[in-house]
């Protein structure tokens, strides 16, 4: 029961921080001039026109030729409630209409598009970081202060300090340039679970999981050592039980619940940080698109995307706070 409330308070919380936020981004991004593009082939009153239709701009003002050259903007309180209102009773989240190649088309659409390559380079990143990260960690705390672990610690030191960004530079440079190993960019298309798909996915994948196999590794040492001097294992090895059958059987279990949470903080820091790296490696996912909504001004793409990385870092500190009391029943039971 405590449990259940506890839940929907921070459900509760969760949900009020998320209004907060999204009212100060809604704000400010129409505090920002609108973008009208005036390439050869589009018409920008057909823009005008979108945006008047939406509830955004009113009392367009016209020139001799017909062309749009002033309009009056609605109040930002009336566009948000017309904005949430579109969103609850037509699951309109809006239109793009300054990025290239989605002008006039829905962001939902757009946004279920360009989801599936971003699942999937997180999926294997976590894939391959999760087991060697454990792995490397579980060997450094078993080999506490001999040369491995020492090896162990200069590698988790180099990759913690380096962004994602730069290891993306450096594996772009050595794996994909000099050894031409793997393409420089993703390829183009939807087959994305053929062979040459995942190979051309890997350099990402790679420089997002070597920062989290860091993480891993010195997650997993620092508690595993701890929890390898306490006194209880020492029972555990006079009852009869070998080293490894101790380590797997209490040492390890007890260390998850400090190692579970860290790995669904490292993923969301992966999701988070693929921002880049998808425009480095031309991934099409969702962290490209929101950066060419930033740059572009495109208002409804750029408020749909804000909403859903903010929505996933909060539910991911949910989970986090709720893993702990499903890992460790003293933590559940502690509250009575």
């Amino acid at each position: 029961m405590y449990m259940f409330k506890y839940v929907m308070k921070r459900l509760g919380l969760m949900l009020m921080t998320f209004c907060i936020i999204m009212f100060m981004c809604f704000v400010l991004i129409k505090l920002l001039p609108i973008p009208i593009e005036r390439s050869q082939g589009v018409d920008p009153n057909l823009t005008y026109y979108r945006l008047e239709g939406r509830g955004y701009i009113r009392n367009l003002v016209y020139n001799d030729a017909g062309v749009v050259i002033g309009y009056e903007r609605v109040p930002i309180m009336i566009q948000m409630w017309r904005y949430i209102v579109n969103i609850f009773t037509r699951w309109d989240f809006g239109i793009g209409y300054s990025i290239s190649g989605y002008m006039y088309k829905p962001v939902w659409d757009a946004f279920i598009d360009r989801l599936p390559p971003t699942i999937l380079i997180n999926i294997y990143s976590s894939l391959i970081g999760v087991p060697i990260g454990l792995g490397l960690g579980i060997l450094a705390a078993l080999k506490k202060n001999k040369w491995p672990d020492q090896v162990i610690n200069v590698v988790i030191i180099l990759l913690i300090s380096m962004p994602s960004i730069v290891l993306g530079v450096l594996i772009q440079y050595v794996f994909c340039y000099k050894l031409q190993w793997f393409p420089l960019t993703m390829e183009s298309g939807t087959d994305y679970f053929t062979w040459n798909m995942f190979r051309s996915m890997l350099p990402a994948v790679f420089a997002l999981c070597l920062g989290s196999i860091a993480g891993y590794a010195r997650y997993t040492r620092a508690e595993l050592s701890e929890v390898l001097t306490n006194d209880f294992m020492l029972l555990a090895r006079t009852k009869g039980l070998t080293r490894g059958q101790a380590t797997m059987r209490h040492a390890l279990r007890n260390s998850m619940v400090v190692i579970f949470p860290s790995i669904l903080s490292e993923f969301i820091a992966v999701l988070s940080g693929s921002l880049l790296i998808e425009s480095m490696f031309s991934i099409p996912g969702v962290g490209r698109l929101y950066l060419q909504s930033i740059n572009a001004l495109d208002y409804d793409f750029f408020m749909f995307l804000s909403g859903f990385y903010c929505l996933v870092s909060l539910l991911a500190g949910i989970v986090v706070d709720i893993s702990y009391g499903f890992i460790d029943p003293r933590i559940r039971m502690g509250a009575r």
